[in-house]
């Protein structure tokens, strides 16, 4: 079996093993309180956010969630806006679970011509790693920023955050947690380090909040 394979068979693995734990633990599930996402702060480090409306039809794909799409403009200097998607699943018992920037994006017509991975720091918190992609549809290109977060833990990898899943659910009966994206257009000729210099600022402001909404 080539190393492909064998990942497709563990990952497929894991899915199942994690399908069969949640259902096998569906009665108790703790749902702790916290804030809606819709109260997340429209002012942040000088950028004002006002909201996007999601339509039907990918609320239907995105499922039983929790959904912010917000658009911040720089109210101190003309720059590209950044766009923040928040996805908050209760429970991810049910067949409800997160779905991978990594499949949504091209379905939306947008090309992956880069990805890597970044460390994201916050005081107070280890870092952790996050997905950097940039993505192209004619001429425009976008730098985008994703992580999966729940219970004060921020992972690249979709495979890991199902792994933890599991692993919350049997400890902490729950299995609530988010996808936290955000992305920014690029300028022409603009490199994908200077384009990022946007991002992490901001994602150095939200990181301090997400437990308010995503509880710990």
């Amino acid at each position: 079996m080539n190393s492909a394979n064998l990942r497709f068979a563990l990952a497929a693995l894991l899915i199942v093993s994690a399908a069969l734990v949640l259902q096998a633990r569906q009665h108790n599930e703790v749902f702790p309180s916290r804030l809606p996402l819709q109260s997340f702060p429209r002012q942040l480090q000088g950028w004002s956010g006002s909201d996007i409306t999601i339509d039907t039809e990918t609320l239907q794909i995105l499922g039983a969630g929790e959904f912010l799409l917000r658009l911040y403009k720089d109210q101190e200097k003309p720059q590209p806006d950044i766009g923040l998607f928040i996805a908050y699943f209760p429970s991810q018992r049910a067949g409800d679970t997160i779905h991978s920037p990594r499949h949504c994006l091209p379905g939306a017509g947008w090309t992956p011509i880069r990805s890597d991975q970044i460390t994201l720091t916050m005081p107070g918190h280890v870092p952790f790693p996050a997905n950097r992609y940039v993505i192209a549809k004619g001429d425009a290109r976008q730098i985008v920023l994703y992580w999966y977060w729940a219970h004060d833990r921020g992972v690249a990898s979709e495979y890991w955050a199902k792994f933890f899943l599991v692993a919350d659910s049997l400890k902490m009966n729950r299995s609530d947690g988010a996808l936290v994206r955000i992305m920014t257009p690029m300028y022409p000729n603009e490199t994908v380090d200077t384009a990022e210099q946007r991002l992490l600022p901001f994602a150095s402001g939200i990181l301090p909040l997400l437990n308010e909404y995503i509880p710990r």
